[in-house]
């Protein structure tokens, strides 16, 4: 079944996610509300915050008027995530319970739970990834969060976490920068074979792509953006692309990618680049294990 913008995956933990997400990164507290709100208005039902945001209290203030002035869509029918983050500093099963309480208790009078809550990176050692993986289980049996999961991990991650004696719950999703120049094919091909799903940020490349030649060619063919083709790209591998925007009239050209955008095998055929290995942002996915 092709599927549209509006559509969901299944997760392992049996809650669906909506396959276009909306990402709040660097996006300021003060304008996080309103550019939220309008997200949501424009029909995006996935926002992607995290504690080292400093957004989600906003986030959640955000999904609280929009509930408030379209009574239609209930709590619901939206998909709130959220991120432990250490700063590279080892964290105790304490300090990690209080970094979560934390976010929990900023949206508690607004969303009231995340729909999912995701270790935000490998960082520093495996102690403190067990730490914090231990509180989210324990968050999720509390019924403040229903999914979990994990970011940035590499396969190498992605096992000693599974082959934790103290896993009980699997991850949902790993969230990764993803496009074609960092298609990630060993850890697609590993969480696909677990059931994961793959989240990309930075789809759009944070546009340092758009000048791309073979991009160039592709949406020239179509009659579209650089930034559309990525997304679609990013559809068509299975992703659920995590655009990021605080210009409300980019809002709807990116939720609508799959209504007016369909790439033929040629296309991606273009744009497979297998052996690409370039890296935009961060990469904790090659960090040590301890």
């Amino acid at each position: 079944m092709a599927i549209q913008k509006d559509s969901k995956y299944t997760l392992n933990s049996g809650y669906d996610i909506p396959i276009t997400g909306f990402g709040v990164y660097q996006t300021p507290p003060e304008v996080t509300t309103s550019i939220v709100y309008e997200a949501l208005k424009t029909g995006y039902r996935h926002i992607d915050s995290a504690h080292y945001y400093n957004n989600e209290k906003e986030s959640g203030e955000g999904i609280a008027k929009f509930l408030k002035d379209f009574p239609d869509v209930k709590r619901e029918d939206i998909f709130l995530t959220s991120k432990i983050h250490s700063n590279g500093q080892p964290l105790s099963y304490d300090q990690a319970h209080a970094i979560v309480q934390e976010s929990v208790d900023l949206i508690k009078d607004t969303a009231g739970y995340y729909d999912l809550y995701l270790i935000h990176s490998t960082y520093p050692d495996k102690a403190t990834r067990e730490n914090e993986y231990k509180v989210l289980q324990e968050f999720v049996a509390a019924g403040k969060i229903k999914s979990i999961g994990v970011s940035n991990y590499g396969v190498p991650h992605l096992k000693e976490l599974l082959a934790w004696d103290g896993l009980k719950i699997k991850p949902a999703v790993n969230q990764l920068e993803l496009h074609p120049w960092l298609p990630r094919h060993d850890i697609h091909d590993f969480c696909k074979a677990e059931g994961i799903y793959l989240e990309a940020y930075s789809p759009l490349t944070q546009a340092k792509k758009f000048d791309d030649p073979e991009l160039q060619a592709v949406a020239k063919k179509h009659g579209k953006s650089p930034a559309d083709i990525l997304l679609a790209w990013s559809y068509a591998q299975g992703f659920i692309p995590l655009a990021k925007t605080v210009t409300v009239s980019r809002l709807a050209p990116n939720y609508t990618v799959l209504d007016h955008v369909k790439l033929d095998d040629e296309d991606l055929k273009i744009l497979d680049k297998p052996e690409s290995y370039e890296v935009l942002t961060w990469d904790p996915t090659v960090h040590p294990l301890d």
